[in-house]
């Protein structure tokens, strides 16, 4: 790292030569409590309100992060380090780069320590929104069958959480401060999804009040009615490719732009947000920063997780098991190229809903242009990690509308049938693979360990794929491309689909 970079701070802006915030942040107020700062929230919702307070507007939404596991002690030193600053950084595909301090967030909280502080700030009448970026799995939805799973030890803790004691998970910190609310005439604060699932606002809605149904019946208390009446969870799409933050990424910075930052942010040049206007107390004007704020969000939200999230899932374990290691390496190659826009036009398409101002060939080629980009460096591994908050959502509701309309589903079912085989967690070298997935890694592997014995092992996980495994129009093509995959590799597998063999 570069010995001539200055550390990132508010006393050390005047210092740099990238773009820095020129509002005033001591003039700004929290309107806004974040639970779940990580890359994603800080390259996109974070941005945007930066964007809205470079332009003079909304000072009295500024962002307070909250970090609810022990693991976000991490980024609570940083951020106190940097005085909640940070470095976004895009990278456009002809390697040069675009670095800004971003200086939307001014407090950062974490949970584990100071419980009460969260609390305190979260019944604040001038917090008006939470906002949400946990992943898939912090929603806590059986996979199975829609419904809550409050198992979860923090999540189970709090459901049982004797009256004066503080709570441990992020539904419990949302509950306990609109039950305070609510008892004391505060009123309640939107509850703001940016989580990339299908219908997010509405998954959270359900997910947040059963939570609060059960405390109740554990409390004789009626919050999870209050709930359900008067809290706004809009949905949203969001869409930004945000790779994990590395030590050459920091060191990059330092050598290029003279900033020293402890957890700089990179990401793509393309972003998006689609928002729901369904708000309790008010909203910052989202759309005077590039938001789409809408009336419904579901068209778009179907195109994006079944185009851009399910295509990822198609070039991971397929490009990792045929030898490469990041999307832009499988975005190069043109069989790899053919068969993902493949699965895009035969297969996804048609399953989606009219989507209002969006030309989807135009969306399609963008998103391969977006998935070759050089400089974003995504790996594989991390596209294929926790696949099974991911498969579920995103392609097995394109495989049953288009076995339900008999539609193609060959495509689909070698995606499934190559994440079986990288979930065996050894590659075509024979080099061992981690699987990744929070508490189900061993489950998964074991399962598809037992090919060739059970050819079906894997696809019998009603949790993942229902009944999947009782239609023979996909099972047939499920085995057929297991069985090639094993024989002949992914390589051959992926040309066997693009001759129609």
């Amino acid at each position: 790292m570069s010995a001539d970079a200055v550390a990132l701070n508010r006393a050390s802006l005047p210092e740099l030569s990238v773009p820095v915030p020129e509002y005033d942040r001591d003039g700004l107020a929290i309107g806004i409590v974040h639970i779940g700062v990580g890359g994603f929230h800080r390259a996109h919702q974070a941005m945007y309100l930066d964007r809205l307070f470079a332009a003079g507007r909304d000072h009295d939404w500024a962002l307070c992060g909250v970090g609810v596991l022990d693991a976000d002690r991490a980024m609570g030193a940083v951020m106190e380090r940097q005085d909640d600053l940070y470095t976004l950084v895009l990278k456009h595909a002809d390697g040069s780069r675009e670095p800004r301090v971003i200086g939307s967030m001014v407090d950062y909280l974490v949970a584990p320590d100071d419980p009460d502080a969260v609390l305190e700030r979260m019944t604040d009448p001038a917090t008006r929104i939470v906002s949400l970026t946990v992943t898939e799995g912090g929603y806590h939805v059986n996979t199975a069958t829609g419904e809550f799973d409050g198992s979860e030890e923090s999540v189970a803790h709090d459901i049982a959480r004797e009256a004066g004691t503080v709570p441990r998970s992020a539904f419990g910190f949302l509950v306990e401060a609109l039950r305070r609310r609510r008892d004391d005439g505060t009123g309640p604060f939107t509850v703001m999804s940016c989580d990339n699932i299908a219908g997010n606002g509405d998954v959270a809605h359900r997910m947040i009040t059963a939570f609060a149904r059960e405390r109740d019946g554990r409390t004789s208390d009626d919050l999870a009615d209050w709930i359900e009446r008067e809290v706004p969870f809009p949905n949203s799409m969001v869409d930004r490719i945000t790779p994990r933050t590395t030590d050459e990424d920091r060191r990059e910075l330092a050598d290029r732009s003279g900033v020293d930052d402890g957890w700089p942010v990179v990401c793509e040049t393309f972003t998006q947000w689609v928002l729901e206007d369904r708000f309790a107390a008010g909203r910052p004007a989202f759309e005077e920063a590039g938001v789409q704020v809408v009336d419904d969000v579901e068209p778009y939200e179907l195109m994006k997780l079944r185009l851009l999230n399910a295509s990822h899932q198609a070039i991971a374990y397929l490009g990792y098991l045929a030898g490469f290691r990041y999307a832009h390496e499988v975005c190069a190659d043109e069989e790899f190229v053919r068969f993902v826009r493949g699965y895009m036009d035969a297969e996804a398409t048609p399953t989606l809903l009219p989507v209002p101002g969006v030309d989807l060939d135009d969306y399609k080629a963008t998103l391969i242009e977006r998935f070759a980009n050089p400089e974003i460096r995504d790996t594989l591994a991390r596209l294929a990690a926790e696949s099974s908050d991911r498969i579920p959502p995103w392609l097995v509701p394109v495989i049953r509308r288009n076995l339900a309309q008999d539609g193609e589903i060959e495509r689909s079912a070698l995606i499934v049938a190559a994440w079986a085989r990288y979930a065996e967690g050894v590659d075509e070298a024979g080099e061992p693979i981690e699987v990744v997935d929070t508490g189900r890694a061993e489950e998964r592997t074991a399962a598809a360990r037992r090919y060739p014995d059970e050819p079906l092992a894997f696809l019998r996980d009603t949790s993942l794929f229902g009944d999947l495994a009782d239609d023979e129009r996909f099972t047939a093509a499920y085995r057929r491309h297991l069985d090639r995959l094993h024989s002949d590799g992914a390589r051959a597998a992926l040309r066997a689909v693009l001759d129609g063999a």
